[in-house]
């Protein structure tokens, strides 16, 4: 039987491979993006207490009322807005999920796709599998800010959408009020719609704001915005999500969302909900609790040959290897997890064409101080080469 793949050139993603890599080595696992400790005690108890109260049937195909009423409560006190929790935000099972959906939605046979290098893997696979065109505008280099002069011209008639993540991943940059201006200058006056990845939304540190697409009145017009529980409860796999967007941007994505997953954990909807109406303080308290992790690895790294890259947001550190090695971040990589127990993400597979001389490994710190500690002092027992004598 002949199988012509819709997809030839995806492999496994790096992630899985890293995190296989990590455990056939028993290394420590700063790769993939996910805490080595659980989400809050009330958190799981109130998931305990609604699969035993009979929360374990389909929940409704766009999210349970409640959690998406506390969504909307959250969000207008983040950025000021006022959304419809039944027209204007969808539960998806993940922020992957929503990601797809929104790109599946409105995305379709010869439209282009303008995604931001680095990026996160899962969107040009996405563009793809509509038949589109990904056309990819690398960021600043080094700074990782919106090259807009680059962007807008990369726009075209054929341009449906445009896709950007702040806090970004892998660097952690941020956004600017005035990005968001210049953004909407770019897109004011195209048919171009917006897809605003902000799954990091809470991890925004030294007392920068969250600068989210929602609170532009001109870009909250044409923006699905995609947010995750799982980033902000420590609770990855959980897989709860949402996507707030207008009333007929929110129709299509249903479309697709009711046949991907149709609905999404009922007992975790109705505990994430119970959480959000309690209001303890986890979301305000998030950016300091990962604030203090940043540091501390940073200071733990400071006697290493590597040279750190400031982060403003999410809870991954760049780190630069060229001191150590001239070789291909991949291969860097992977002898990094197999002769020193460290797993770590090499940054060339965020990007379409990636700079040749770029020497980045991203290194995720949302984990124990232990496992903090035991992996700088692996990392620091690396040595830049002895020089070659003539």
């Amino acid at each position: 039987m002949l199988l012509s793949s819709k997809l030839p050139s995806v492999e496994t993603t790096i992630f899985t491979v890293m995190s296989r890599l990590a455990e056939q080595h028993g290394a420590l696992n700063l790769g993939q993006g996910f805490p080595d400790f659980d989400p809050p005690p009330e958190l799981q108890a109130a998931l305990a207490r609604h699969v035993s109260s009979g929360h374990n049937q389909y929940a409704p195909m766009a999210g349970v009322l409640r959690l998406r009423e506390q969504i909307a409560v959250k969000l207008g006190r983040d950025y000021r807005v006022a959304l419809d929790p039944v027209h204007e935000i969808t539960v998806t099972s993940g922020a992957t999920e929503g990601i797809f959906d929104a790109i599946a939605a409105v995305v379709g046979p010869g439209d282009e796709v303008v995604m931001l290098d680095p990026c996160y893997d899962s969107y040009e696979p996405a563009v793809r599998l509509q038949s589109a065109q990904p056309i990819h505008v690398p960021l600043v280099p080094g700074r990782f800010s919106i090259d807009f002069e680059r962007l807008r011209a990369a726009l075209s008639e054929r341009t449906r959408l445009v896709i950007v993540n702040f806090p970004h991943n892998p660097s952690g940059a941020v956004l600017s009020a005035e990005d968001l201006e210049r953004l909407a200058e770019c897109v004011r006056g195209t048919n171009a719609l917006l897809l605003s990845d902000e799954v990091y939304e809470h991890i925004v540190f030294d007392g920068v704001p969250q600068h989210s697409l929602l609170g532009h009145a001109e870009l909250r017009e044409r923006t699905f915005v995609v947010g995750s529980f799982g980033k902000a409860y420590h609770a990855t796999g959980w897989k709860v999500g949402w996507v707030a967007a207008p009333p007929a941007l929110s129709v299509e994505l249903r479309k697709v969302h009711q046949f991907v997953t149709f609905s999404t954990s009922t007992a975790a909807q109705h505990a994430f909900a119970e959480v959000l109406e309690a209001d303890r303080g986890q979301l305000a308290a998030l950016a300091g609790f990962y604030q203090r992790k940043r540091d501390a690895f940073r200071a733990l790294l400071a006697a290493s040959h590597l040279r750190l890259l400031p982060v403003a947001g999410t809870y991954f550190q760049l780190a630069d290897y060229s001191a150590l090695s001239n070789e291909p971040d991949v291969a860097f990589a992977r002898r990094l997890v197999a002769e020193v127990g460290v797993a770590a993400i090499p940054i060339s597979v965020f990007y379409a064409e990636p700079p040749p001389d770029q020497r980045l490994i991203r290194l995720c710190f949302a984990k124990s101080d232990a496992t903090l500690e035991e992996a700088a002092a692996r990392l620091n027992s690396l040595r830049a080469p002895a020089p070659q004598g003539g």
